[in-house]
């Protein structure tokens, strides 16, 4: 799959300081933590068998083991972007408005405009014309200007990119009219629903690229599957200073292809997962409750199911079986929904009790999530109707000592991301598939 990441070009582009007359609006736009939260490149094996596992009913990843999902609560660790504030609802954008806004906020000719945006062949700015505008307005002092052309291009670079990889819609350059009245805005759910309206596009058989913020699902990954992966890290949690958690990790070039990582995803259990990695962070982003609200989010007229019951583990809390999938086509007034959020609350933790181990759920709920999900993904055949194999995750050893020697032995292996013909490995490859024959 390919995926648009923009790490490589933002740590080029992304200046070490600010002019101070832009620095201020940047800062308060709550935008400003996205100039340091990419990582250079991006794991597309990782992100890919993640998205294999991604259901846009529930807007969760089906795991072995139940539900999990990327929440406000992650958005607002990892990125440090606000997740309280308004929705925005876009007016329709031609090519005649893009040249229009591009005159009035970008301080160009009306001849430039139009050249540019007949040349994008729709109503869409080019990042690296963005950035070229924001070089020549701050080397002239034309702050107001240089700083929309800067965040357009840095929302376009990150929790707006889209699958052109070269360009941002020019509708975005309306959440930027007014410098001081941007800060308004829900980033933290302007980056889900965007993620989460490319992840259903791309969990689909045809789909090959992934839009939105890769960084934001890669660091999640980190996060919570300590054994999945290669990753690099900048610091540890306990030395951080307050800044965004996915500044933490580094990339590192894995070695495992999709094929390899299937089978990884497939044998994981609770406890390979840190259900709850943020409570060290809580210094810098306390909880919010709004993040346990049950409805749909939008942004634009992207509206996506927003489903917190479905992985109350991740919230401290036992899972049980949830309500069923929330029809966003019947939301009638979002914004008001999110004001009374409190009513969700009540709703989603009223049936729960608070987890005595991380990974606790209710008696009967795998019993349910088996019958309902389908966690394993293969090609759909062209021809006749596909059947969905039935998943055994108790499978191997049925000695249960010798089931705990090859579960030991193939954790390490995977932490180590060991290869069959690493000579090194060989004795360990062995006693494995001697366990495992037990």
């Amino acid at each position: 799959m390919k995926v648009a990441g923009h790490g490589l070009k933002l740590t080029s582009r992304v200046p070490l300081a600010l002019p101070p007359q832009m620095e201020s609006w940047v800062s308060r736009s709550g935008l400003s933590s996205l100039q340091r939260t990419s990582l250079n490149k991006i794991d597309t094996n990782l992100i890919s068998a993640f998205v294999e596992r991604w259901h846009l009913e529930t807007s969760s990843f089906h795991m072995p083991f139940g539900e999990m999902s990327i929440s406000l609560d992650d958005v607002s660790c990892l990125l440090h972007l606000p997740i309280r504030g308004i929705f925005w609802s876009p007016r329709d954008v031609t090519e005649e408005i893009a040249v229009e806004l591009a005159v009035d906020y970008l301080g160009v000719s009306q001849g430039e405009a139009q050249s540019h945006v007949r040349s994008c062949r729709g109503s869409y700015y080019k990042l690296e014309w963005l950035y070229d505008l924001f070089v020549q307005h701050r080397a002239a002092s034309s702050w107001t200007y240089a700083t929309r052309a800067y965040l357009l291009m840095l929302v376009g670079s990150t929790i707006f990119a889209d699958k052109t990889f070269t360009l941002v819609e020019a509708r975005y350059l309306l959440l930027f009219t007014d410098l001081d009245r941007c800060s308004g805005y829900s980033w933290g759910a302007a980056a889900l629903v965007t993620l989460y309206r490319y992840l259903g596009d791309a969990s689909m058989y045809s789909c090959k690229q992934l839009g939105g913020y890769p960084t934001l699902l890669q660091c999640w990954i980190h996060e919570y599957f300590p054994t999945v992966g290669k990753r690099g890290e900048n610091w540890k949690p306990a030395d951080n200073c307050g800044l965004p958690r996915a500044m933490r990790w580094s990339y590192r070039q894995g070695v495992l292809k999709v094929d390899d990582l299937r089978p990884i995803l497939d044998e994981l259990t609770p406890a390979d997962v840190i259900w709850r990695p943020f409570e060290d962070h809580r210094v810098w982003r306390l909880f919010d409750e709004i993040c346990l609200y049950r409805g749909c989010l939008k942004w634009g007229e992207t509206v996506i199911p927003y489903l917190p019951d479905s992985c109350l583990r991740q919230f401290g809390y036992r899972q049980y079986v949830s309500s069923p999938p929330l029809d966003c086509m019947m939301a009638t007034d979002i914004d008001v929904d999110l004001i009374s959020y409190h009513q969700s609350v009540i709703a989603v933790i009223d049936p729960s009790t608070m987890a005595i181990t991380p990974s606790d759920v209710e008696d009967g709920y795998l019993e349910w999530y088996y019958c309902v999900s389908h966690p394993r993904s293969v090609p759909p055949h062209r021809d006749d109707p596909r059947e969905v194999p039935v998943p055994v995750y108790d499978a191997g050893p049925s000695d249960p000592d010798w089931a705990r020697v090859s579960t030991l032995i193939h954790r390490y292996l995977r932490q180590v991301n060991a290869e069959e013909e690493d000579p090194q490995f060989a004795d360990l490859f062995e006693a494995l598939h001697i366990s495992r024959s037990h």
